[in-house]
């Protein structure tokens, strides 16, 4: 009998207990949203009451505690007045969770349209309304879509639309707040309940709450967002972006400040901060605790009370000497000295300090529970950036003292080539956003990992080309790989064959005598009709003649699929090389397969008396440019040339006829960010101007030369920066001009030109 009572007692027990763990579970999906991803922690709650959180168990210093970043309290342009505006009733909560929520399940294969994407990937931009106005950032983010090889202006072949109504600054206390934006939206013909849109937002919210509502229903479009929650990212969907600030660059943007002879990688500070704390409300926890770990020997963290109207009306006991030892420090001195900046959370989650952190090359410490952080989907910030957490705040200085000094150099060395390929303009931000969106349309021929977060960057790997990374000249060293033991010869042909004497005959035979050569192209643009083949000489390799349709400049670096080996060797028809040469150029250029290897070198220089660029021929100790009249390169560059660069640009050469072998090293030195390389001394590198035929050399024209010193200025406006690199390093043949026996040299022949 007493056994059935205690068996009936544990049975009763055990019920309660399911009965409360069911109901707790309940409780927990109510509160949680369910797309919250498990690799995240809660967030810390925006109000002032915090919610019970798990804590994270020990980990490596380096791996990620929370997604984490800071933001700007008081951005510019943003006047706050907070009497303005008392805490938002039950139900105006209720409405703006709603509207927030809303369409939150979207993904791609739920919310966007691919069938409008069967023809490209193009970029529709909604004209702007008559009278109304954008601000600077804003049009900065247009312009850059307009410029850009996406953009149309039929909607008709549109995969993605880009509203004209500035949606950046949803702060209703701001002077760039755009009223009746819901209006607006909803009278377009082609919203669509926002299918197919994308939304560009840097504010949202306002005092006191700061919650992440744009005042407008955004349906079904991507939201591409600085300071995104992770509750409220919908997880490749929407796109998370930095916050930058209306002095950002349109487009190329300054270079990180990183050199490459900064060794040791350790600086005079540890970590620093300097910023603004707020004596009150959301972001205040983390500002008002920094002093806790300030020493200000190696890690200084220095805040100030003095900001807004009635800052004084709130200060504490620590307010005048914070203020004191706020302005006896420089901000730039110490962000450029610093292994280690810290960027805590402000009024929202992201902000200012986080770019100019990655520009100073200076290792952010992220401290903004629940950030998604920017382009999270493709950068691997690992990497680049520790990221921490707000409620461990006393151990972020045993974190950072444990990153040794490799790891350190690794880390700054990321965080500059980063801020190169994805940060430094306003331009590089909107076409990574846009190159992320053209990714997941075309799922099957997408950039991998390494792509996005090795040199050069995703926006100059184009996966269309390929998908595997042993395909560009960009990894080979990463994956152990070389390129391939051959080249092909691709010929310029501009003046009719009529003898077999003519330079292009005696450049075809130099050529395939080479053992490395696997194949001739001829292109011919020239007027005259194509020559039978018997005019051509007969070689021990393949001799393709491809008739370009329409026979323009630009067609010299077409990607066409005859040309199967990864080295190109290009030439003007009226080049002279030796075999010698050839094989030495090429033996050269398979240990630098990612720059442009060559003899003819040209040079740019800065005009002062004149405030442009110039261009020179002259015989100096420098160079800037290979021209590809007698050089080796990687035939990715052909598929890069051609679909990379605006039809604009392409179609400007072609009117001109010149300036194609300028732009090709415009392109390789802003991927590669190096010098291209110029092998043995030699001047003369082409016949005497070609007397024979129906057309006199577009050498000899006058024009020419001007007409080069202009493209100069064009190319490096469209760039947005000067691309070009100066080197004094040439490369010869082992004991070249050395008083020895002939017959212990390699190369012989080079010696005799």
């Amino acid at each position: 009998m007493q056994a059935k009572k205690r068996y009936l007692l544990v049975s009763l027990g055990a019920c309660l207990f399911l009965l409360a763990y069911l109901w707790g579970l309940q409780i927990g999906e109510i509160q949680h949203h369910q797309h919250h991803r498990f690799t995240h922690l809660d967030k810390v709650s925006q109000s002032q009451s915090l919610p019970k959180q798990r804590w994270l168990p020990s980990t490596h210093p380096l791996r990620t505690f929370l997604d984490g970043g800071e933001e700007e309290e008081e951005e510019e342009g943003h006047v706050l007045h907070p009497h303005h505006h008392q805490h938002l009733s039950p139900r105006q909560r209720r409405e703006i969770h709603k509207h927030t929520l809303k369409n939150r399940r979207c993904r791609m294969d739920t919310c966007f349209d691919f069938s409008l994407c069967q023809n490209g990937f193009r970029v529709y931009v909604y004209p702007l309304p008559k009278g109304e106005k954008v601000s600077e950032s804003y049009q900065k983010i247009l312009t850059a879509i307009e410029e850009s090889r996406f953009h149309t202006t039929d909607p008709s072949e549109a995969c993605l639309f880009v509203l004209s109504i500035d949606t950046l600054d949803r702060d209703q206390l701001s002077s760039q707040y755009i009223h009746s934006v819901k209006t607006k939206i909803q009278s377009l013909p082609l919203w669509n309940a926002g299918r197919n849109h994308l939304i560009f937002n840097l504010y949202s919210g306002t005092w006191p709450d700061y919650t992440e509502e744009l005042g407008f229903d955004i349906g079904q479009a991507i939201l591409a967002k600085a300071s995104i929650d992770v509750d409220n990212f919908r997880p490749n969907f929407d796109v998370s972006i930095p916050l930058f600030s209306k002095d950002h660059p349109q487009k190329g943007g300054d270079r990180g400040y990183l050199t490459l002879n900064n060794i040791p990688p350790s600086r005079r500070y540890l970590l620093v901060f300097k910023g603004k704390r707020y004596l009150t409300g959301i972001g205040s926890e983390t500002r008002n605790a920094l002093y806790h770990i300030h020493n200000g020997e190696d890690i200084i963290l220095l805040t100030t009370c003095k900001h807004g109207k009635d800052w004084e009306k709130h200060k504490d006991a620590r307010c005048d000497k914070d203020n004191d030892e706020y302005s006896k420090s420089d901000y730039q001195e110490l962000l450029h000295n610093s292994s280690f900046c810290l960027v805590p959370r402000g009024r929202r989650l992201g902000s200012f300090r986080f770019l100019e952190a990655l520009q100073a090359a200076c290792i952010p410490v992220l401290l903004s529970n629940g950030w998604e952080l920017p382009f999270s989907e493709v950068i691997d910030w690992s990497k680049a950036a520790i990221i921490g957490d707000e409620r461990l705040l006393l151990q972020i200085p045993s974190i950072t003292r444990s990153v040794d000094h490799d790891k350190i150099l690794a880390l700054r060395q990321q965080t500059q080539f980063l801020w190169d390929a994805y940060f430094s303009s306003v331009a590089k931000i909107v076409l990574t956003t846009l190159e992320i969106i053209q990714d997941r349309v075309h799922a099957h021929v997408s950039r991998n990992k390494l792509m996005w977060n090795a040199q050069p960057g995703g926006l100059y790997v184009l996966p269309r080309f390929s998908t595997d990374p042993a395909n560009f000249p960009f990894y080979y060293a990463a994956l152990g790989k070389s390129p391939s033991l051959e080249f092909t010869a691709v010929i310029q042909a501009l003046t009719p064959l009529q003898s077999q004497l003519q330079p292009i005959v005696k450049l075809i035979l130099a050529v395939v005598k080479s053992k490395f050569c696997a194949q001739i192209i001829v292109l011919w643009n020239c007027e005259k009709p194509l020559p039978p083949k018997s005019k051509w000489p007969t070689t021990s390799v393949p001799i393709t003649v491809i008739e370009g349709e329409r026979k323009t400049m630009t067609g010299r670096f077409f990607p066409h699929d005859a040309i199967v080996t990864d080295a190109i060797l290009s030439l003007d028809e009226d080049s002279v090389l030796s075999t010698n040469e050839v094989d030495f150029a090429f033996i050269v250029w398979r240990s630098f397969p990612d720059r442009i290897v060559g003899y003819p070198a040209r040079s740019h220089y800065w005009d002062s008396s004149k405030s442009r660029w110039g261009y020179t021929s002259k015989w100096t100790n420098e160079y800037s440019m290979v021209l590809t009249g007698a050089a080796f390169y990687h035939r990715y560059y052909h598929y890069l040339f051609t679909h990379y660069l605006p039809a604009g640009l392409l179609n400007m050469v072609d009117r001109m006829a010149n300036c194609e072998d300028i732009l090709m090293n415009f392109l390789v030195s802003a991927v590669t960010k190096l010098p291209p390389l110029k092998v043995t001394q030699k001047k003369q590198y082409k016949e005497t101007m070609m007397q024979q035929g129906s057309k006199v050399s577009r050498w000899a024209d006058p024009d020419h030369f001007a007409q080069r010193q202009a493209c100069m200025n064009s190319f490096t406006s469209w760039f947005g920066f000067m691309p070009l690199t100066h080197s004094q390093m040439r490369l010869d043949p082992v004991l070249f001009k050395d008083q020895v026996s002939i017959l212990r040299k390699k190369y012989r022949d080079i010696e005799r030109l």
